[in-house]
């Protein structure tokens, strides 16, 4: 028979997989060495250190974790506001450019001063992007075809948080171990979100809100290509549609 494993080491379990965490990954965000699998099997304590980061990063309330309280959360108003702002020489606020090799280590630098230097920035003079931040990703993968291309770029609005934000709308998700552009949809629970792909093959992703670190509403893209087919599409319609009136001109006629 195996020996009852401590409360708070059953619930350090729950919330590592409320997060859709690997071990090694909790461990990551937990910001420890190696994995979670010894705590998760009793051989080793939760530290004082890991308590204040399910606290400050999950809004785990300690006094739950250690079964002395119903109460999961500490606060359930998730902070999903930008980390870190950016100025130019100008001291204008830049708009700085993730693309996909960049967004890989996006979640873990997310408040790495000296990471963001490296990224390049620029500013858009137009009314629409003042007194806002703004912030440029690219985009990977087929999930979001037809709207969004692999390799195009969005510009995502930064959003407070959660409460701020509208129902069906395509954002940008930062969570602990990766960044997603979905279309997000809201749940009568508040603590869940569904991240929806337009490309019907890929399945919705429901995931808990204390997994979202920042969250940028998407305003517009930036795409290098041009859509030939459409072009064409459209002048073989007009074609059509002449041939289509000729024929009727020359009915009335007869």
């Amino acid at each position: 028979m195996k020996p009852t494993l401590p409360i708070e080491v059953t619930r350090f379990k729950e919330v590592r997989e409320a997060l859709d965490l690997t071990q090694h990954n909790f461990a990551k965000a937990l910001e420890i060495k190696g994995s979670t699998a010894d705590i998760e099997r009793g051989k080793s304590k939760i530290t004082g250190g890991m308590v204040v980061v399910l606290m400050e990063k999950f809004q785990v309330n300690p006094l739950w974790l250690y079964g002395k309280s119903t109460q999961k959360q500490l606060n359930t108003t998730v902070n999903t506001s930008p980390k870190v702002l950016t100025v130019t020489p100008e001291n204008n606020e830049g708009i700085v450019l993730v693309n996909v090799k960049a967004a890989a280590g996006y979640p873990h630098n997310i408040q790495d001063l000296d990471w963001y230097e490296e990224l390049p920035a620029f500013t858009i003079p137009l009314p629409e992007y003042r007194n806002a931040t703004y912030r440029g990703f690219q985009v990977e993968g087929d999930s979001m075809l037809p709207m969004l291309h692999p390799k195009e770029w969005v510009l995502g609005k930064a959003v407070e948080n959660i409460s701020m934000l509208g129902n069906h709308v395509i954002c940008v998700v930062v969570m602990h171990d990766s960044v997603l552009v979905k279309k997000v949809q809201k749940h009568e629970n508040k603590e869940l979100l569904s991240l929806i792909s337009i490309n019907p093959e890929y399945p919705p992703i429901t995931i808990n809100t204390h997994q979202i670190q920042e969250i940028w509403e998407v305003s517009s893209k930036i795409s290098s290509e041009f859509d030939e087919s459409a072009g064409n599409m459209a002048l073989s319609q007009i074609q059509q549609s002449l041939t289509e009136l000729k024929k009727e001109i020359n009915l009335l006629k007869n």
